[in-house]
């Protein structure tokens, strides 16, 4: 018996040492180094960088080495890129098992921004897709703060509809299929159907109003007073102002709710679900550790023993979907709605404004 106490006392610290090694690795941030230079002779454009984590003041603007598509890939001429949350998440490494994805200590790609619209500029000799001329929007794979951008030929990017501005591309990508996806995949929303949006005005609630509009469902939005008449004027049915009155305890019932707030239980949300209904979440939850974990885990468990079902949404980049919601907007059926114009060097106060939380609708950065 004693023995077998030395054993699992002994198991029990080889566990609590790898994982007190794990955090210490994970939570390790390299000292900024001295930004790059660019070889002598070298083509250069302007671009956001960042080479260590941290907060805005680790942003680099300036020259850097201008790219060259390999065989399969599209050189994109940016005129637009978006801002994300997910972008200052990777600008701080934050949560820290983010950095299992974007490098240990420090980022090992130093570009930044996802979502992008601009012209092709050059193509690969085994790119069959694209042109050079063609106007393409979608998700960046080497930084969309920047004058150019490389993209794999069948990455996330497509032709863009003759009625898209380029604004209007650069806003579609992680926020509109992050809402479509929820609506659509993980909310299995039908026609008749009532749908209530926690986080309206924002970047993905905005698009998550007027998608869910345009598949027939009564829709409910949440945001602020000072939002919303602008989250009427998109499309929502009816609009709670979260500071005067709790969704959770009106008596309504929702078929469908998306929720990118958090500011509610899994428990009070299920009394704003009818039977069988679905919350689905969309971020919310913070921390450097695993905050960002618990609540979809808490929701994984508590499905298990109720009729009503709890899901999580990471939205997947790809040609279809972006093809979807560029026809939508092409057809006048979902207009994006743009909030704040920033130009490429102050990249860093767009990214301060959008992790304040106070956006509405979507932070287009200005490229050329």
């Amino acid at each position: 018996m004693k023995l077998r106490y030395k054993f699992l006392n002994g198991f029990l610290a080889v566990v609590v040492l790898a994982g007190v090694t794990i955090g210490i690795v994970l939570s390790y941030s390299s000292p900024c180094e001295p930004v790059p230079s660019v070889a002598s002779g070298e083509k250069t454009m302007k671009a956001v960088r960042y080479y260590c984590y941290g907060s805005t003041d680790v942003l680099e603007y300036g020259d850097v080495e201008k790219p060259t598509p390999a065989d399969d890939e599209v050189l994109v001429k940016v005129h637009a890129a978006a801002v994300n949350p997910l972008d200052w998440h990777f600008m701080r490494g934050s949560p820290y098992f983010m950095r299992l994805m974007s490098g240990l200590g420090k980022p090992t790609d130093p570009g930044l921004g996802v979502d992008f619209a601009g012209t092709v500029e050059a193509v690969g000799i085994s790119v069959t897709g694209f042109k050079p001329g063609d106007k393409v929007f979608g998700g960046a794979g080497s930084g969309a703060y920047a004058d150019y951008t490389l993209v794999h030929e069948d990455g996330p990017q497509v032709i863009q509809p003759a009625g898209m501005s380029f604004e209007q591309g650069a806003s579609v990508g992680v926020g509109a299929l992050t809402a479509l996806q929820a609506l659509r995949d993980k909310g299995q929303l039908k026609a008749g159907q009532k749908v209530l949006i926690n986080g309206a005005s924002g970047g993905v609630g905005t698009f998550a109003v007027q998608i869910a509009k345009s598949m027939g469902a009564e829709v409910t939005g949440v945001c602020s007073s000072r939002n919303a008449e602008m989250v009427r004027s998109i499309g929502a049915d009816h609009v709670i102002d979260y500071k005067k009155e709790n969704y959770t305890q009106s008596g309504e019932r929702y078929d469908v709710i998306i929720d990118m707030i958090s500011n509610h239980s899994l428990r009070d949300n299920r009394k704003a679900l009818t039977p069988e209904g679905r919350l689905v979440m969309v971020g919310g939850s913070t921390g450097n550790w695993f905050g960002a974990l618990v609540r979809p885990l808490k929701a994984s468990i508590y499905s298990k023993f109720v009729d009503e079902e709890f899901v999580t949404i990471m939205a997947r980049l790809n040609q279809e979907d972006l093809v979807i919601i560029g026809d939508m907007i092409d057809e006048g059926t979902v207009t994006p709605v743009i909030d704040r114009r920033y130009p490429l060097d102050e990249v860093a106060a767009a990214l301060e404004y959008s992790e304040a939380g106070r956006a509405r609708g979507k932070i287009i950065v200005e490229v050329h």
